[in-house]
């Protein structure tokens, strides 16, 4: 059984300006919330935020010792050179980390530092990004990992986010009337599948996870972000209600890119991913996040 938080610990959750921190900030401000004192950060002052703080460009204000971190920051968009900032800013982080003599930080990374795969990828699958951008998670996962690896340095969990409904290249796309391209996938009547996750399930895993570590529990270093069950994206659109069309073709079409679960549902439990339930999820959520 898992002990209760202890809610002297601050939780800082890092880009909360961003479309995940968005919708944490709504799903945690309902009921009891998440049991922390929260520290919202964002690059520039805001009213409603805790810490300015451009990461990697300026030195850590002054953070509470002995806190908890959930780190979101992270381009996911640009060339390279500007890609290049997730191992930056994530260096930074980690040394503020030590300064502060954080207990532990969740590093928000992504699915997309393994090779797409026919077959579910589990965490022990090697990483072997295609892209960029998963090329720069990928470097952000291994400078966490070198600096946070010794003697009295904060624990780590590196968190391989699917995709996020509403967050998704796919949902974020949707706009009334506007009909939606699908690439054709042979054997895939529903055309490309996925993993995914919805934003209520989301920010109640990781309020799982900050709690199982307050509790003592050991956790992996790794684990991969998401509902069980493939997700086709035309059942997803169908269920939005948005047109859609298959278009031409592509060689370069990803047909499936699914993560394995089970050792995220060894820790909690876990709703099956279906159009309906991720489409009820996003519209849960109030105001406008993604």
């Amino acid at each position: 059984m898992v002990a209760a938080m202890d809610p002297a610990i601050p939780l800082l959750v890092t880009g909360a300006a961003g479309r995940i921190g968005r919708a944490l900030r709504v799903l945690w401000a309902e009921g009891d919330g998440i049991g922390h004192p929260l520290l919202w950060h964002r690059r520039e002052p805001g009213q409603t935020f805790d810490i300015a703080w451009n990461i990697g460009k300026k030195l850590a204000p002054p953070l509470p010792p002995g806190l908890i971190v959930i780190h979101l920051t992270r381009p996911t968009l640009g060339t390279g050179d500007e890609l290049a900032e997730n191992r930056l800013v994530t260096e930074a982080l980690c040394r503020a980390a030590l300064e502060y003599r954080a207990r532990h930080v969740f590093l928000m990374s992504s699915a997309a530092v393994y090779r797409p795969s026919a077959d579910l990828i589990a965490e022990d699958v090697p990483a072997d990004p295609q892209s960029d951008y998963g090329r720069s998670k990928l470097e952000a996962e291994r400078t966490a990992a070198a600096m946070l690896s010794g003697t009295g340095a904060p624990g780590l969990t590196i968190l391989r986010l699917a995709n996020l409904a509403g967050a998704d290249a796919l949902l974020g796309s949707c706009i009334p009337g506007r009909v939606i391209t699908l690439d054709p996938i042979t054997g895939q009547a529903g055309g490309p599948e996925r993993s995914y996750i919805g934003p209520r399930v989301l920010a109640g895993v990781l309020s799982r996870l900050v709690a199982l570590h307050c509790s003592g529990a050991p956790l992996p270093n790794v684990l991969n972000i998401a509902q069980p069950a493939v997700v086709a994206m035309a059942d997803l659109l169908q269920a939005r209600g948005q047109p859609w069309q298959f278009g031409p073709p592509r060689d370069s079409a990803i047909a499936r890119l699914c993560v394995a679960t089970d050792r995220l549902a060894a820790l909690m439990p876990l709703p099956p991913a279906t159009p309906a339930s991720l489409i009820a999820d996003l519209d849960s959520v109030q105001g406008r996040w993604p």
